[in-house]
């Protein structure tokens, strides 16, 4: 198999994952230069520091203008403005792919700001990530042996998924090729989900009169469960909104199980507990203890 070799990579958004794309592909030596473009000079001035830019570019319609790829970072609701801004500018062999949570919205966005340009448009998720943000967060092993989800469309170019694709492969990650409709769903349910529920519960603790002793005298337990509450909130409300019908539909799942744990426990029903924590249980070790790369 000839190497993969990218001669410009335009990284919009450089933050945990843009930034440990960028990093990764340059440590697989895949690609020859970066540019980053972001709205925060702090951020970007980070970023290259770390190397995992070479450059920075002040707009993305000019940066764009000689790019080979275009990886698209931002949080979901930044898609619209980002694509429209630089689809005038993209040259005809460029291929743009995206990092982002929500597949339908990211695709009917580029649908209707790419034009001509969307065949080479490669929608793509990686499964990956910690609860902090921001280049000082990217690291280049992000991605091994993590999945990275690509959703093409009919009028993708079987070339710019095989690119697409490849870079993915030379982070590490593993490629799995998904229904847009299917990851939405899916992801709702395994991503979404969690986050809600971790914001949720800190937010709980924190109105309580005595927070500040809540949450000194917790441990693991508590810390275990709300740890992704430090992702982006910013980044995470967009998903919420951009996914909602299917995060809808979980969250009704989800407070009908609370609804049937909260039942046994009013009426001091230990064997029915044993039985619904123990399924849980059994359930978590044969899919997320045996199962872990």
């Amino acid at each position: 198999m000839v190497k993969l070799k990218i001669g410009k990579l335009v990284v919009i958004g450089v933050g945990l994952i843009g930034g440990s794309f960028a990093l990764a592909l340059k440590r697989a030596r895949a690609v020859s230069h970066v540019t980053g473009i972001g709205r925060t000079r702090r951020n970007l001035a980070a970023a290259l520091k770390l190397k995992a830019i070479d450059e920075i570019a002040n707009d993305a319609a000019g940066a764009v203008r000689d790019a080979d790829l275009v990886m698209l970072a931002t949080p979901v609701g930044q898609m619209p403005a980002i694509m429209s801004a630089i689809a005038a500018h993209l040259p005809a062999h460029a291929v743009i792919t995206d990092g982002g949570s929500t597949k339908r919205d990211v695709i009917a966005c580029a649908r209707r700001f790419l034009g001509g340009h969307f065949p080479r448009f490669v929608p793509g998720h990686p499964v990956a990530g910690t609860e902090k943000s921001g280049a000082t967060a990217a690291f280049p092993e992000l991605f091994r042996d993590r999945n990275v989800i690509l959703t093409p469309q009919p009028e993708t170019a079987a070339s710019a998924t095989r690119l697409v694709r490849r870079a993915w492969e030379a982070c590490g990650a593993r490629v799995v090729r998904l229904d847009a409709e299917a990851h939405d769903t899916i992801l709702a349910a395994v991503s979404h989900l969690p986050h809600v529920v971790a914001y949720a519960l800190v937010n709980l603790l924190a109105r309580r009169s005595n927070a500040a002793q809540l949450f000194g005298l917790s441990a693991g337990g508590l810390r275990d469960t709300v740890r992704i509450a430090g992702s982006s909130p910013e980044m995470w409300a967009d998903i919420c909104v951009a996914n909602r019908d299917a995060l809808l539909a979980v969250l009704e799942d989800y407070e009908n199980e609370l609804e049937q744990m909260r039942a046994a426990i009013d009426s001091a029903d230990a064997a029915e507990l044993r039985r619904m924590f123990a399924q849980a249980r059994r359930a978590r070790e044969k899919w997320l203890v045996r199962q872990r790369p």
